[in-house]
């Protein structure tokens, strides 16, 4: 008898969350859901859903192949894209919250908008199999083994500079190195957020009293975009940049244009997080989507367009100035590097 007991119970709870999950009945469990059968649950729902709106802020080729290569993977789940840049992702999707429209299933843009939206309470916490890859790093914990998004594309920044204009025996290694006598009138330094980062990785791990050292650089300041930037240092105008970005580079070096790019001892990290909506009206469309870009097959998408993968080692340290912050610390954080940045350079 008491053997029969003890089956019975052993079976009672091998089909409890004990031992495994039980099928999701609410948004909320199916975005945390891991059981064996996880995808095939996905695509059932997202086949019935139809679709998943993404928005997301890449560009170029980026989300075309990625669109392209998820549908030919999952037909019948139509992949419709948002493309726009970050800071107009966020307004848009709080002003389509408030408003109770509902659009948006999934996210893929920059952490200081992710942190917004999270801040916001309109990003829904998720699990997926594809994460046990990424390092700590690379996730924005939410409760339990939830998080909020993973890094799934990575830009380096760094050392960009026209090799005809630069001697190879004047390039630096480190940031101590961009002091050398030698570069004084040759930097430029862009006053975007990519600058800001810059600063605010040189103050953590240089100090302040380095940083202001750079105002006998004669750094010139531009207000470009990255792009921008390094086609001025292609064409010889600016000869050098600290801020510039690896995959901007190794577009044009595919090209055979006179650039190159080299890291610091610390690379400040652009990242672009995967994130779901809270409301997302295809909540399995929405995952199924968000597990295939994570996966080796959306990182190796990425990775032919230059972007660096989270858990693949690299010759340098990364580091993310956001990292822990709040959405208000980091924005009170930025205007300081800026104002910092703005006051050891110059404007023409």
């Amino acid at each position: 008898m008491k053997i029969v007991t003890i089956v019975a119970a052993v079976s009672i709870m091998a089909s409890s969350s004990v031992w495994g999950q039980s099928k999701p009945k609410t948004a909320e469990e199916l975005a945390a859901y891991m059981g064996a059968d996880r995808e095939q649950i996905l695509l059932e729902g997202a086949k019935k859903e139809g679709k998943i709106v993404w928005y997301t802020s890449l560009a170029g080729l980026s989300y075309k192949n990625i669109a392209k290569a998820f549908e030919e993977k999952y037909p019948g789940v139509n992949l419709q894209v948002y493309r726009a840049g970050s800071k107009d992702l966020a307004p848009k999707i709080l002003s389509e919250a408030q408003a109770g429209q509902f659009v948006a299933d999934a996210i893929e843009s920059t952490p200081g908008i992710l942190m917004l939206l999270r801040d916001k309470k309109v990003l829904r916490p998720y699990n997926s199999p594809e994460l046990k890859k990424f390092p700590d790093s690379a996730k924005t914990e939410a409760q339990g083994a939830t998080i909020y998004w993973v890094n799934d594309r990575e830009s380096y920044i760094g050392f960009g500079y026209n090799t005809k204009l630069i001697a190879e025996k004047d390039l630096p290694k480190n940031f101590d190195d961009l002091l050398n006598p030698a570069l004084k009138g040759k930097l430029s330094w862009s006053i975007t957020s990519t600058g800001d980062r810059m600063i605010g990785t040189m103050l953590k791990y240089k100090g302040k009293e380095y940083v202001e050292k750079l105002k006998d650089q004669d750094i010139r300041l531009t207000t470009v975009s990255g792009p921008a930037q390094r086609d001025l240092i292609i064409a010889g105008e600016l000869p050098a940049s600290p801020t510039i970005f690896r995959n901007h580079v190794l577009v044009k070096i595919d090209a055979g244009a006179p650039i190159k790019w080299i890291p610091m001892e610390v690379v400040p990290t652009n990242a672009g997080g995967a994130a779901v909506l809270a409301k997302a009206p295809h909540p399995h469309a929405a995952l199924l989507f968000i597990d295939y870009l994570i996966s080796e097959a959306g990182q190796s998408a990425l990775e032919k367009l230059h972007y660096g993968v989270a858990w693949k080692k690299y010759p340098f340290e990364r580091y993310y100035p956001e990292r822990g912050m709040t959405t208000n610390q980091y924005l009170k954080s930025q205007k300081s590097w800026n104002k910092l940045l703005r006051a050891v350079g110059r404007n023409n």
